[in-house]
């Protein structure tokens, strides 16, 4: 029996995918962004080990607050790290009629087999995924992350070819994220895709920092200020009105 190293579940998630949904937090991940806000979650390991079985059981407990919109997210850490048991807890929850997303960076895609072959059959029985691009520029990713972007874009083209709908996410941090430069190429980049059905920016806050002092880390952006609104809506303008939005 395969079971998922857990982190957490969340009954009621209502920025995870549409409607209400049952959010499983797996352990895990590769990167290390700076503004990460579960550095908790990198770790893989867990005492926390749990069945498919079990997890969908307790999911459809609130089955009823879903709607004919919500079902389960799978977050993290990095949920495609877990790739097995990611694949059969949605092949599962297929089976039970839930609607099944990923909330993922990207980071672990590669076209080489046999993960490539696993990833397909995961596309097969997933309906949504919420794609974070932390930066375009490569070098500027490298140092926000600690890994290379461009096996991330390469996912996000092959999500694309196969017709997968995906949101896009980029967290605005100022002195990072934010380069208009950055943000337009990230804009013409979206514009060859044909799957992304909603891009939201999401404001960086420090609310995780805590959680970096409990690991004994310091946290890098403790003197990075969140995002003014203005800011926001000027990153929003590129990003959702197309290249050659007017920088306000």
């Amino acid at each position: 029996m395969i079971r998922g190293n857990i982190h957490s579940t969340e009954s009621f998630g209502s920025v995870d995918g549409p409607g209400i949904r049952y959010v499983i937090f797996l352990k895990g991940c590769a990167m290390r962004c700076k503004f990460c806000h579960n550095a908790d979650t990198w770790d893989g390991r867990t005492s926390d080990r749990r069945s498919v079985d079990e997890l969908l059981d307790a999911a459809e407990r609130y089955r009823n607050y879903w709607g004919s919109e919500g079902g389960i997210t799978v977050s993290g850490g990095e949920p495609l790290l877990q790739m097995d048991f990611l694949l059969e807890l949605f092949q599962k929850a297929k089976a039970r009629g839930i609607s099944t997303v990923i909330d993922t960076a990207g980071q672990p895609f590669t076209r080489r087999e046999p993960w490539f072959t696993s990833f397909r059959k995961l596309m097969d029985v997933t309906d949504l995924l919420l794609v974070d691009i932390k930066e375009m520029n490569p070098e500027k990713h490298r140092r926000l992350t600690g890994v290379p972007n461009d096996n991330i874009l390469d996912m996000l083209r092959f999500l694309s070819e196969i017709g997968k709908p995906v949101w896009i996410r980029q967290v605005l941090v100022p002195g990072w994220t934010d380069a208009p430069e950055d943000l337009l190429a990230e804009r013409r980049f979206l514009d060859t895709l044909t799957n992304v059905r909603k891009v939201e920016v999401l404001p960086y806050h420090s609310l995780g920092a805590y959680k970096w002092k409990e690991l004994g880390l310091e946290y890098p952006l403790k003197n990075v200020k969140p995002p003014t609104g203005q800011q926001v809506r000027n990153a929003e303008k590129i990003l959702r009105a197309g290249a050659e939005a007017e920088i306000a």
